[in-house]
């Protein structure tokens, strides 16, 4: 399945349930996901600059579009850190590029933890959800062989939902595996 065709079932089936469901009078009432932001906390950068780059490359090859470095805004001490330093990694998709990396989040990287039995279903109360990771070697792109630190990141899925249960609604329909289901 590639993305456009993850896009037509969003307009042939996904939006039209999510319209009977939550009883929209207008189209533009349905819940849509704008974009998927990838990010990706390196607190040990600060020693190793090579850290940020290593971690460049690796959410580039996972998200499909380049990542940048996210940087410190203001000095702490207990920390090492100061203002202007490279702390993390972040990349946001949107359109084409999310559609896809969505459909390879769903389909090859969280069937490829270990143990898994769902996500959990917490959101941050305007229908929007963060994916927390611990490994990524989960993800395809990653060579083991090639890593020698296994790091986390979070996942983003920011919507245009009002409530959580719409959130809820727009992301199960597109195929992500909740543990504990919702109003089903």
């Amino acid at each position: 399945m590639n993305t456009a065709q993850l896009k037509q079932q969003y307009k042939e089936r996904i939006a039209p349930e999510l319209q009977k469901q939550f009883n929209y009078t207008s189209t533009m009432q349905i819940p849509v996901l704008k974009k998927i932001v990838i990010n990706q906390g390196l607190g040990s950068a600060t020693q190793d600059k090579k850290i940020i780059d290593v971690a460049v490359n690796e959410i580039t090859a996972i998200a499909g579009q380049k990542a940048v470095a996210t940087y410190s805004k203001k000095d702490i001490a207990n920390f090492k850190l100061r203002k202007k330093m490279p702390i993390g990694v972040m990349v946001t998709l949107r359109r084409e590029r999310m559609y896809e990396f969505l459909e390879k989040l769903v389909r090859v990287a969280l069937p490829r933890i270990r143990d898994f039995k769902g996500i959990e279903s917490k959101f941050d109360g305007q229908g929007n959800y963060t994916l927390g990771i611990q490994e990524q070697i989960i993800f395809p792109e990653i060579n083991i062989d090639a890593i020698d630190r296994i790091q986390g990141m979070n996942i983003t899925f920011v919507t245009s939902a009002k409530t959580d249960e719409e959130g809820y609604a727009l992301l199960k329909a597109f195929g992500l595996p909740f543990k504990n289901a919702k109003n089903d």
